[in-house]
């Protein structure tokens, strides 16, 4: 039998050709794969109580994913823990099949240093989109003596742990805020962890809660209910320009909190995809975007691998300032 051989042309196609109808096939088979999804209802786990800035903004956000996804998006709330609850629970719970998805928030990342959780959260999840991030603030109720945020601090002197400060639960952003802004200015407050806004607000109106560090004030401050005395970001919030931040009163205290969507791990990569697209578009309806201007919240989108990097580094980011900090749960 002859020496058959191939030129060397044929084998520099080779080396392209083949690699190239390999990465067709998988890329048709994802595609096939995604094909009839979604085809029955889906959950989004919301890890705040029903009515809460939050939950709104999500079912605003639901209620336009639904329409490009032609199936409904069934709110599931389930607050707790910090917000780290909810996607906990789903991460260990839902199948990876993309029928059940969840609001992760910052607490996820920071939670895992400071105790035992049952959860990792670069590894559990499959992250879907970047969505928004909290506005953080101090506020108290419109009928309180404090009227700045210095005479909230001099009371706080004369009153060592007498005055209540709530947030949504412990190790959340806004506990972080508080502890640091006390540490700056050498009081000390009563922390009160609550499972979210829609449980601190009728706390606050009643007069049970002395002080609000979190987010979500917004429509309690529109209504008149609230007064803040200072808001956590980098400059004056536009919607509220007459509340100096906290950095411009001289704390070295800035909070910037985005949250998005993920799901379990193991999500197949074009069911991520389709539910990314549908939840982008879903992101410029005036519902949403009206929903989020309440809190002054502004718009973050990120991709699936830009947000898949950003809990990586931001896992290993609150590694370093729970230890720097000396941070404990109590």
């Amino acid at each position: 039998m002859p020496d058959v051989s191939f030129p060397s042309s044929f084998s520099a196609m080779r080396r392209w050709l083949f690699p190239a109808i390999a990465a067709g096939l998988t890329c048709t088979a994802l595609g096939v794969h995604a094909q009839g999804f979604p085809n029955k209802p889906i959950t989004l786990v919301v890890p705040y109580g029903a009515g809460g800035p939050t939950d709104v903004q999500m079912r605003a956000l639901a209620a336009a994913a639904a329409k490009d996804l032609g199936q409904p998006i069934v709110i599931n709330n389930m607050p707790g823990v910090g917000g780290t609850l909810g996607p906990a629970t789903m991460a260990r719970a839902a199948a990876p099949n993309g029928y059940t998805v969840g609001v992760v928030v910052g607490s996820l990342f920071r939670l895992p240093h400071l105790q035992k959780v049952d959860y990792h959260p670069v590894n559990d999840f499959s992250y879907i989109i970047g969505l928004t991030g909290y506005t953080y603030g101090v506020a108290v109720s419109a009928e309180a003596p404090w009227k700045s945020l210095a005479e909230l601090m001099a009371d706080a002197r004369r009153r060592p742990g007498e005055i209540s400060v709530g947030s949504s639960g412990r190790a959340t952003a806004g506990h972080i805020m508080i502890e640091k802004l006390a540490l700056a200015a050498g009081v000390k407050f009563n922390f009160v962890p609550y499972k979210g806004a829609s449980d601190m607000m009728p706390a606050m109106l009643g007069r049970h809660l002395d002080v609000w560090a979190d987010g979500g004030f917004g429509t309690g401050v529109d209504a008149g209910k609230l007064h803040l005395l200072a808001t956590a970001g980098d400059a004056r919030e536009a919607r509220w320009p007459a509340a100096p931040t906290l950095k411009e009163l001289g704390y070295d205290v800035v909070i910037n909190s985005p949250f998005g969507l993920a799901g379990p791990k193991g999500m197949d990569k074009a069911v991520v995809q389709v539910l990314h697209d549908a939840f982008k578009k879903a992101m410029v309806d005036p519902t949403f975007l009206k929903a989020l201007e309440a809190s002054s919240q502004p718009v973050m989108y990120m991709s699936s691998a830009e947000y898949s990097k950003f809990a990586a580094e931001t896992f290993e980011r609150e590694r370093r300032f729970v230890q720097e900090l000396k941070l404990k749960l109590e």
